[in-house]
């Protein structure tokens, strides 16, 4: 199971609405500054509104404006839980992790006991390469759900990236415990056997 798919199992129908837009814009612009512009000004937008339109509908400038005011709206709106979640989504989604780190712990800070900010602290902080961190944030989910398979992956994969082979060997046990046919499982034990051989 990717981190991908942990992302979209965490954040949910939105980032479904993040994805798909992303498709019909992308399919709609057909020139190199389109690129440009989708690092520049963070293309995914939060858009319950698509969806009547279609492909042919899709306004960059209106788009642009949309995600701009999102960013916005949770920079000027700090104590607005749900603004910080969309804004860490847009910023995750063109894999500027650190600005989605900084707006999901805005979140986390709003209401700690959100199990899926929680987890998708972990997810984040493991795609944007700390380690350390991430394991910190899986570990506060299992406190939560113990037995969450995506959680236990993702934990297993950061202790391996970290190198720590005894912390990974034990997350995979924990995994294995959980779901014996995880597909992940198989390259768990091969990246393990790895690192003990180092």
């Amino acid at each position: 199971m990717s981190r991908e798919n942990i992302l979209f199992a965490i954040i949910g129908i939105l980032l479904g609405f993040i994805v798909g837009f992303m498709f019909a814009s992308s399919m709609s612009q057909k020139q190199a500054s389109q690129q440009l512009s989708a690092a520049s000004q963070g293309m995914p937008a939060d858009h319950p509104a698509v969806g009547g339109g279609g492909q042919s509908g899709s306004d960059p400038q209106a788009v642009r404006a949309e995600v701009s005011s999102s960013l916005e709206k949770a920079r000027s709106e700090p104590n607005n839980f749900d603004a910080q979640i969309k804004a860490a989504q847009l910023y995750y989604q063109i894999q500027r992790y650190d600005q989605a780190i900084e707006f999901l712990l805005k979140a986390n800070t709003l209401k700690p006991a959100d199990y899926q900010t929680v987890v998708a602290l972990g997810v984040t902080n493991l795609d944007a390469g700390h380690f350390e961190t991430a394991e910190k944030w899986y570990r506060a989910a299992m406190k939560i759900k113990p037995d969450d398979t995506m959680v236990l992956a993702g934990l297993a994969d950061a202790t391996l990236k970290k190198g720590d082979a005894k912390a990974a060997e034990e997350a995979i046990a924990q995994l294995e415990k959980a779901d014996p046919s995880a597909v992940d499982l198989p390259g768990f034990r091969e990246r393990l056997t790895s690192l003990k051989g180092k």
